[in-house]
């Protein structure tokens, strides 16, 4: 028979991969690493007193989510997010929002989901009252996750999850955008009520018409698309 301690440590060697790799994410989202670092996994090794093993997953888990890139022949960076990297990142996040609406108002409880969301605006609201900045952006980004989270598709929420993780590298960007969107708070409720009304066409317009505005918001106007009509 096994004995129990052989049995726990594949969990526990996961579960240091987990953890090594929540202080690798939290390192880049909070700029100690910022975009262009190299990473190596010797040096990250020894700051976390581990063996290269768990370093080594957390760098593939975080390449697979995008907020690392590996380049042949040179290492592992901290990408350096352009303006198409921009583009494409939130031409993705419209997509699946899109999917993700389509099946709320078809098959799911939109009244819940909407109810959720207006919480999330509510603390929006606070915290824009308070020029919480960085504060608006995480609650910006909590909205749509929940949104997407309601529809109740663990792939559709990873897939999503990866592209939030994405927009975060933005968040730099993002600061000094928010205070100029007037309207943001009212995009977010008009999102929330078109969704409990089950107002399907209204929503993707306005949808398209959100993730335009942010876009143009963050790029030059020279390079952003022009938000879709329809």
């Amino acid at each position: 028979m096994t004995p129990p301690a052989a049995q726990l440590r594949p969990v526990q060697r996961s579960t240091l991969a987990t953890v090594v790799t929540e202080q690798i994410r939290s390192a880049i989202l909070e700029g100690l690493f910022p975009p262009g670092s190299k990473l190596q996994e010797a040096d990250l090794a020894e700051r976390f007193a581990v063996s290269r093993g768990p370093v080594r997953e957390g760098i593939q888990r975080l390449i697979q989510e995008g907020l690392l890139q590996s380049e042949p022949h040179r290492g592992v960076f901290v990408p350096v997010v352009t303006d198409e990297d921009v583009i494409d990142i939130y031409f993705v996040r419209e997509a699946i929002e899109r999917a993700a609406v389509t099946r709320l108002i078809e098959t799911g409880d939109t009244a819940a989901v909407s109810t959720a969301l207006r919480e999330v605006v509510a603390l929006m609201e606070k915290a824009v009252a308070r020029s919480a900045w960085p504060q608006v952006a995480e609650l910006d980004l909590r909205f749509h996750t929940t949104l997407v989270d309601g529809v109740g598709s663990p792939r559709l929420s990873r897939a999503y999850s990866a592209r939030i993780a994405e927009t975060r590298i933005c968040l730099s960007r993002l600061a000094e955008v928010y205070p100029a969107r007037d309207d943001l708070l009212d995009e977010h409720r008009q999102l929330a009520d078109l969704l409990a009304g089950r107002q399907l066409d209204a929503i993707l317009k306005a949808l398209a018409q959100h993730f335009g505005d942010a876009v143009q918001s963050l790029v030059p106007r020279e390079q952003a698309p022009e938000p879709d009509p329809h």
